[in-house]
């Protein structure tokens, strides 16, 4: 019963994950955020793999996903501290987009409540500058919106982590239950068969005999 609730909460999990991941893919997608994106594209695989592992009762790949887990918590920590600027980052720099592109977060110009406008070419030296365009009346700035998804992914990884560290503890402790008593039925079948082998008495076998020769000289 324990290991049934331990691997369809596992499942549960990892489903949920996998539909947090892609939400989550979507908007960096649209916001050109390269390293988020490939972030959640290794944490997407990994996901898979820890649920196939634990469908199909495969202890080893749900360690990988365990030790996949820590790191995973560790990166959205790091996107935490680089969104509030937390030990010197700028979340106005493009280290998210390993420095190829100007864009930003997506939910910076399209978070809960705000109004995009463009400013006139005029107010600014270069058309296509990212500072032309004009956000105002945010009910939640951007920041905000991606350290509650960083959030939210660190929460599902630690309980991910303790549901796969129970459901590995449960595979070991029944494979080692499963050779003993295997060993064990091995055992007792041979001695079972040794012991009710059926064995003929000598005496009786001496009187079948002797019937047999008076009956062939009656003959």
């Amino acid at each position: 019963m324990g290991r049934c609730t331990g691997r369809c909460s596992l499942i549960c999990l990892c489903a949920l994950q996998l539909l947090s991941a892609f939400e989550r893919q979507i908007f960096d997608f649209l916001g050109f955020q390269w390293a988020p994106i490939l972030g959640n594209f290794l944490h997407i695989i990994v996901v898979i793999l820890g649920l196939f592992g634990t469908i199909q009762y495969r202890p080893r790949y749900i360690m990988v996903y365990t030790v996949w887990t820590a790191l995973w918590v560790t990166w959205n920590v790091f996107i935490i501290c680089f969104y509030l600027e937390v030990g010197g980052l700028s979340k106005d720099t493009d280290l998210m987009t390993f420095n190829i592109s100007v864009h930003r977060s997506w939910w910076r110009e399209h978070g809960p409540g705000c109004v995009r406008r463009v400013l006139p070419p005029s107010a600014h030296g270069m058309m296509d500058d990212y500072t032309y365009v004009s956000v105002t009346g945010c009910s939640l700035s951007f920041q905000y919106m991606e350290v509650i998804h960083s959030a939210v992914q660190i929460l599902l990884s630690l309980v991910g982590f303790v549901f796969a560290c129970y459901v590995i503890s449960i595979s070991m402790e029944e494979e080692d239950t499963f050779d003993f008593i295997g060993g064990l039925d091995t055992h007792s079948y041979y001695q079972d068969h040794i012991e009710l082998k059926p064995v003929k008495p000598k005496g009786r076998l001496d009187e079948c005999l002797k019937r047999e020769k008076d009956l062939g000289r009656n003959k």
